[in-house]
């Protein structure tokens, strides 16, 4: 019979504090690398300049400002602060009913959107109309359910609301 010989296998670590050092060295080259890398990458953190306070808010300003519905000139000389709406839709001359319909009213009234009454659609504006053109005027100015305070334009004046509801009633008699 021919005689089997195992060798043993031999390791570079001999000793515990050899083990000790590979352990080490294996987690710590990784973490070194990587910071290397993100030092390469970044060009490293500067911290010191423009990070108190005041230079964080002046970043975190936001770039502009919406203004639904019309703006005032005097919006565009002082843009920091809020237009006044209501002082500038008593100023400028009402528009005809026909008008306001056309450029609030009809996105929902024409499709009838959000359950919105469609324009000349008799059968579901005469409910509305019976009960009273002033109680119409009130739903149009303030709101009510789905429909928001004078059709989501906050400067038409109460006199062009008046005109739109008074259109929109008109088609439906």
């Amino acid at each position: 019979m021919s005689e089997i010989h195992i060798e043993e296998h031999s390791s570079p670590i001999k000793t515990w504090q050899q083990l000790v050092v590979v352990a080490v060295a294996s987690f710590l080259v990784p973490v070194l690398l990587l910071v290397a890398i993100v030092q390469l990458t970044t060009g490293g953190l500067k911290l010191g300049a423009g990070s108190s306070e005041e230079a964080v808010a002046n970043r975190l300003q936001p770039v502009g400002t919406a203004i639904i519905g019309q703006v005032p000139a005097s919006a565009n000389a002082a843009p920091a602060s809020a237009p006044s709406v209501p002082a500038a839709a008593s100023t400028a001359k009402a528009r005809p009913g026909d008008q306001v319909y056309q450029q609030v009213c009809a996105m929902c009234h024409a499709a009838g959107l959000m359950s919105a009454p469609k324009l000349g659609d008799k059968a579901a504006w005469q409910p509305r109309i019976a009960q009273g053109v002033p109680t119409l005027y009130q739903h149009a100015e303030n709101g009510i359910r789905t429909m928001p305070a004078r059709g989501g334009n906050a400067s038409l004046s109460d006199a062009e609301v008046k005109a739109a509801v008074d259109y929109m009633v008109g088609k439906a008699k």
